[in-house]
């Protein structure tokens, strides 16, 4: 048995304070005992506990247990009365608790009585006196001063040497306020609070709880040394009562009642700046207003954070908000299970069984007949529980639209509203909803699904990525607009196969041909290509050179460059009409099944921007719906868009500014490159296949890459501020002005330097003794011998694999790394008080602008396989690659590393599908010029139908012919090499008269008759490939047939139930028979057929 400090056993302490308290009644004389007590005289509870105090010990334990119970539900009825006779709560001898009290924890046993305050005064003072009695040495007391108190959780007052005495006959230090606490009772903290009042005198702290705040603080009655380490001892009370009660230590997603719901949460750190007293001033209103508006507010102290410093608001939405604002903002809700069947499996399904995820997952929820919610009529719709009736994702959207309209106060004679402007001053911190629950595992009752952690286990994980997505489940939990996202980058992800399959196949092609490849052939000959001597390729420093030392180059040239270029540049002009096309018709099946057909209308009317609402001094008459809107008037906002103008025109030529850097770049390390080469003797093997020309075009290329980023990064700050300040008046124009600008700056940014080396390189160079010059100093660059393809290629993969792999690590490492960082300052560790909402708040924020910036990285890698594609026909495959990890980095990303996003609807992709259309426009030009100006693929054919003389080998004799002489002695004496030469003449690549003919270094016949090749090849292949598009897209249809009949199925179900609701309450508020009204109806009809039948 337990022995107490004074060396007594536990029982014989009981048995002494129920003989006291008997000793006491019986002095006092009291016929009457307090309500809630025992009739019994005080005679007879004396020999009760002398009896108990002769049994066995477990019986002994059995009856103190027992008599707890008793004496706990006598305080709780005693106290609710008192409590409820206060708030008219009590009817009759039942008490009508505000929630109903939660069951008792099984684990309770022996808890300590609580006492009333008179009888606890007395008990007090004499056992003070009889501790005063015991004789303890003087190091004794010491050790008894200095040893940390035993926790007490009590609001009856104690003695400070009372407090020191170890109570062990039930839970160590255990009251029965604590044992409520754990229990759940929903209405404790203001029992506590009225205890709390009477026992102030001698203990500083107090329980405080209202629906405006909730704070306390940390009790004087710490943890034992001897049962608890000394880090434990912030575990006061009030996180007992929020992290333990109902097992809400870390996924729970309700207020402390276990009943309300969190639908979003506000956090906000009390800090004492100068402006703190007017932060707190907004919040106040602020939170006023809200609950103004029937939001429901609970408000957790910063000492129960994790770190010490952060409040946090949970917010709940109850039925009534949710009613009025989802008719507010015309949310459509089931009325009626679907009779219309989903589409059945076709025999390419069940080949397709592997990638196929389970039913449940892919189709959570049945399909419904859906209609505009209205709070009229509310027995219309499938309201099986009003709790589960709104999903998640509906519920953050309500209460994110009346916070983003809510106003805290007036400043500077304007009204301040919205939840944006609060961020934006740090007047709170973050604002968002919470996630179902932990993702690594699912939620434990009486939290809902996790969704979650369905979408974790089905989605997010990498082993899954041949899996199909669960888009209704996305759509579900992120709301449409991340869902329409998923969807189109997960259809653009299936067409980039079949570009892969074909792209990959005319690359084996190219491998397969290298080594029977003419051109490389007499290129890597010596006794051709290693006679050829060629023209310096700079001014003095650069010598003569062999063309055979470009035999490596010349065959991974003809890997890219070859007569499956042709048909792959058709075929990609081809591909991109039937994705567009077929993306059409996908996003017309997707309106149907997320019930945003009619969204477009309500859209122009309801995502009015709360920052046009307040800056708008002006209203004008709506012509359509004849209400007063805001209104700015267009010369306000002039000077901001002639500001926008100008930025994004001066960054552009920034852009191309930093591209003529980083050609001057190239051209003065190029000579640096060949002298060094030349020069050094332990480079002669690696020469062969690393040139002068692909040396300087590899680290320009990694040059102009790293330039592109940083001046991306320093963009996205000023154009974002700039369409800000433009006051666009709703969110889709804010989003479309944005991508405008941003897209135009990416644009140039990324594509300026292929354009340059695919349409300007080699083009303009001149011919020895007659060469241009870059601002009259540097000598413009020549392409290789075997074309300037090779190059074109070598910068479109590094820029497009490396902005790919940047992305990647970007969005997978920054959130991971900002996350780690916030936990590693948390204060403790502690599971069990890590809450859900703070789990949350320690992720990274989406951002309103992350999916916008997914949108541009994906709309970026199409213009690289699209513009260019005809250069590399491996671009579709990387970006196969890159989309399947891209979509479950993102996945992952959503899922795990950051905060819960706000639920917006989108019926599209937006303004990014006429950025497509335009790019897929551009695409068949680009590389039809590609295959025309930089392949060489149209002068060999030039050569193989007109200049051949070899029947039997027509390309043999190519390579000479391609190449034009130059006499050496007729270089100016500033461009020719120092040292002299046995030869007296060189080769360059052009089509000149030879220095023999009287018309020398002009261009000659060969030279007009590529080019009009060339022209012709343009025209030829833009024509084919714009007249397969537009049949194309005139024989797709942009809506499936089947798509078409289901929506006119749904109309007319949906028309014909609210016709029979309507008729039904018609019939309910007259009081009309059924049979007679039906009778009724039959005349007037047959009255009516009766009248035609007579016209």
């Amino acid at each position: 048995m337990a022995v107490s400090k004074g060396g007594a056993p536990a029982g014989l302490a009981v048995w002494r304070r129920g003989k006291r308290r008997g000793d006491r009644d019986a002095a006092k004389g009291k016929g009457k005992l307090p309500e809630g007590r025992s009739g019994k005289d005080p005679g007879e509870h004396r020999e009760e506990w002398r009896l108990r105090d002769q049994l066995p010990s477990r019986h002994r334990d059995r009856c103190l247990e027992k008599y707890w119970e008793s004496a706990q539900e006598r305080y709780r009825v005693r106290v609710g009365k008192r409590r409820a006779k206060r708030a008219k709560q009590v009817v009759g001898d039942r008490v009508e608790w505000k929630y109903p009290p939660e069951r008792k924890a099984g684990w309770l046993w022996r808890p300590e009585k609580v006492e009333s305050e008179e009888e606890e005064k007395e008990e007090g003072k004499e056992e003070e006196e009889e501790a005063c009695r015991r004789k303890s040495s003087p190091l004794e007391v010491q050790q008894q001063q200095l040893r940390r108190p035993t926790v007490r959780f009590s609001t009856c007052l104690r003695s400070p040497r009372l407090s020191q005495l170890r109570l062990s006959c039930c839970l160590s230090g255990t009251s029965a306020i604590n044992e409520l606490a754990k229990m759940g009772d929903p209405d404790l903290l203001e029992v506590l609070a009225e205890e709390g009042e009477k026992v102030n005198k001698h203990i500083d702290y107090s329980f405080q709880m209202s629906e405006q705040s909730l704070s306390s603080r940390e009790t004087s009655f710490l943890i034992n040394e001897e049962t608890m380490p000394a880090k434990r001892f912030n575990l006061f009370l009030r996180r007992r009562l929020m992290f333990q009660k109902n097992q809400q230590s870390k996924d729970s997603i309700f207020f402390r009642d276990g009943i309300r719901q969190i639908d979003f949460v506000l956090s906000y750190v009390d800090d004492v700046k100068k402006d703190s007293e007017l932060k707190a001033e907004r919040r106040k209103e602020f939170e006023t207003n809200l609950r103004k508006t029937g939001l429901e507010l609970e408000i957790e102290d910063k000492r129960d954070s994790e770190d010490g410093r952060t409040y946090f608001v949970k917010i709940h939405a109850p039925w009534e908000v949710l009613v009025t604002y989802a008719e507010v903002l015309g949310i459509k809700m089931p009325i009626k299970e679907s009779d219309i069947p989903r589409p059945k499996h076709t025999p390419i399904s069940y080949v397709l069984g592997p990638v196929r995820l389970p039913l449940s997952v892919k189709y959570p929820h049945p399909e419904y007949f859906t209609a505009q919610f209205s709070r009229h009529r509310q027995e219309l719709f499938l309201i099986e529980d009003q709790a589960t009736f709104f999903p998640s994702s509906s519920r953050n959207r309500i209460v994110y639209y009346i916070l983003s309209r809510c106003p805290f106060g007036i400043e500077d004679g304007k009204k301040r509203f919205g939840i944006e402007r609060l961020l934006n001053s740090n007047t709170y911190s973050s604002a968002y909803p919470l996630h179902d629950g932990q993702y690594w595992k699912p939620s434990e009752p009486p939290n809902p699904t996790n969704e979650r952690y369905t979408l974790h286990q089905n989605w997010a994980r990498f082993s899954y990525f041949y899996k199909e997505q669960p888009l209704d489940l996305i759509k579900n939990y992120y709301g449409e607009k991340i869902g329409i996202y998923f969807v189109f980058l997960g259809f653009y992800t299936e067409m980039l196969f079949f570009a892969a399959v074909v792209g990959l196949a005319c690359f084996i092609y190219g491998l397969l041909s290298m080594e029977h490849n003419t051109s490389s052939t007499e290129i890597c000959d010596p006794e051709i290509g290693g006679q050829m001597i060629m023209c310096p390729l700079c001014d003095q420093v650069c010598d003569y050179w062999r063309l055979n030392s470009t035999c490596l180059a010349s065959k991974f040239s003809h890997l890219f460059d070859n007569e499956s270029t042709v048909f792959f540049a058709i075929f990609m002009g081809i591909w991109v009409t039937l994705f567009l096309e077929f993306w059409k018709q996908r996003q017309a099946r997707l309106e149907y099944e997320w019930d945003l057909v009619d969204f477009e209308e309500e859209q122009q009317q309801l995502q009015l921007r709360p920052e046009f609402e307040a800056m708008c001094k002006h209203r004008k008459l709506n012509a359509v719906t004849k209400e007063m809107e805001p209104y700015m008037p267009l010369y306000t906002r002039i000077p901001w868009y002639f500001l926008s103008g100008a930025t994004v025109t001066l960054w552009m030529s920034l852009v191309v500014t930093s591209m003529v850097a980083v050609i001057v770049y190239r051209l003065s390390v190029f000579a640096t490159f060949a002298s060094f080469m030349e020069s050094d003797a332990s480079l002669k093997q690696v020469k062969s296949f690393l040139t002068p020309q692909i040396t300087t075009s590899l680290t320009g290329s990694c040059l102009n890459f790293i330039v592109i980023l940083i001046l991306n990064f320093f963009y996205e700050k000023i154009s974002a501020w700039i369409t800000k300040m433009e006051i666009p008046r709703t969110y889709q124009e804010y989003e479309s002005s944005l991508t405008l600008k941003m897209f135009l700056f990416q644009f140039v940014n990324f594509y300026s330097s292929c354009f340059y080396v695919a349409f300007f390189k080699g083009k303009f160079v001149g011919y020895p003794g007659k060469y241009t010059y870059l601002f009259n100093e540097w000598r413009s660059e020549e392409c290789d011998p075997g074309g300037c393809l090779i190059e074109l290629t070598t910068q479109l993969t590094i820029i497009m694999t490396g902005k790919q792999i940047f992305g990647n690590i970007k969005e997978a490492i920054y959130p991971l790394a900002l996350n780690w960082w916030r936990r590693r300052k948390a204060r403790t560790n502690s599971e069990k008080l890590y809450s859900r909402w703070e789990q949350d708040h320690d992720l990274e924020s989406f951002g309103p602008l992350g999916l916008f910036y997914e949108y541009l990285e994906t709309v970026t890698q199409f213009g690289f396989v699209t513009l260019f594609v005809a250069s590399f026909p491996l671009a579709p495959l990387l970006a196969l690659i890159n989309n399947i990890v891209e979509i479950r980095v993102d996945a992952w990303k959503l899922t795990t590393q950051y905060r819960r996003t706000v639920a917006s609807k989108a019926h599209s992709i937006g303004v990014w599908q006429d950025i497509l259309y335009g790019m897929a426009v551009l695409s068949v030009a680009t590389n039809a010029f590609i295959v025309a100006f930089t392949s060489d693929i149209i002068p060999r054919l030039v050569y193989y139908y007109a200049y051949s003389t070899n029947a039997t080998q027509p390309m043999t004799g190519y390579v000479n012919n391609s190449l034009s002489v130059f006499l050496i002695a007729d270089f100016p004496n500033h461009t020719a090499p120092s040292e002299k030469r046995d030869f007296i003449t060189c080769r360059y690549r052009d089509y000149r008269y030879p220095p023999d003919d009287e018309n020398k270094y002009f261009h000659n016949m060969q030279f007009w008759h590529v080019l009009a090749a060339k022209m012709t090849f343009i025209i030829v292949m833009e024509h084919v490939v714009f007249l397969v598009k537009f049949l194309l897209a005139w024989m797709i249809p942009d809506v499936p047939k089947d798509v078409v009949e289901r929506i006119k199925r749904e109309k007319l179900m949906t028309i014909k139930i609210l016709h029979d609701f309507e008729l039904n309450k018609l019939k309910e508020n007259l009081g009309i028979n059924s049979n007679e009204f039906a009778k009724h109806v039959m005349i007037e009809e047959n009255k009516a057929q009766l009248a035609k039948s007579t016209l």
